[in-house]
């Protein structure tokens, strides 16, 4: 067994310190933190990732912005809405409510109710948090290069609020658009379809 995989078979305290002598075994310590959001496949210049979200399927024109103090987003959402919506915090994988929900009907937006993503266009990637292929239009998310935790990534924010809502992934060709919207089960609420 050679130097490296000795380190890697000894734990993440040999790793780092294997990793400190081998800048190229850094990748070894960072693959476990990245198993179930891998970076998105996309160009990065100087001015960071080109990932273009799914075309616009809404004409309508961007909804007013929703602007709070931070204590009336803390009065208004709950400690987790808020940690993850106004913080950028993360559910854990396979925790949200919504991973493995399927009914028809509408994602909004926990901090402001803002219309997000269809049922339609849900899917189950496997990953742990619920995935879409598509936003419900393109005015309703923004996206934004994310170069947090030694990643580069693509963060999903609702357009309305800035609520944090996930990341987007160009990680699904089994989808119409290629895409997969990882999002926070806790940043949205669902409205059932009416019958």
């Amino acid at each position: 067994m050679g130097e490296g995989e000795e380190a890697v078979g000894r734990g993440s305290d040999a790793r780092l310190e294997y990793a400190m002598r081998k800048p190229w075994a850094i990748i070894l310590v960072m693959l476990p933190l990245a198993a179930c959001e891998p970076t998105a496949s996309m160009d990065v210049s100087e001015k960071g990732p080109t990932m273009e979200p799914a075309a616009a399927t809404s004409t309508s024109k961007p909804a007013e912005k929703v602007v709070l103090t931070d204590a009336q987003w803390r009065e208004r959402l709950t400690a987790f809405e808020y940690q993850v919506l106004r913080q950028k915090g993360t559910e854990r994988a396979f925790t949200g409510k919504y991973d493995e929900h399927f009914e028809p009907g509408t994602y909004v937006c926990a901090g402001c109710g803002a219309e997000l993503f269809e049922s339609d266009a849900k899917f189950n990637s496997g990953c742990g948090w619920p995935a879409f292929y598509a936003a419900k239009a393109g005015d309703k998310v923004k996206l934004t290069p994310d170069y947090s935790h030694g990643m580069v990534r693509t963060e999903v924010t609702c357009a309305k609020c800035d609520g944090h809502l996930g990341h987007v992934f160009d990680d699904a060709p089994q989808t119409p658009t290629g895409q997969r919207y990882c999002i926070n089960s806790v940043s949205m609420k669902f409205v059932p379809r009416a019958k």
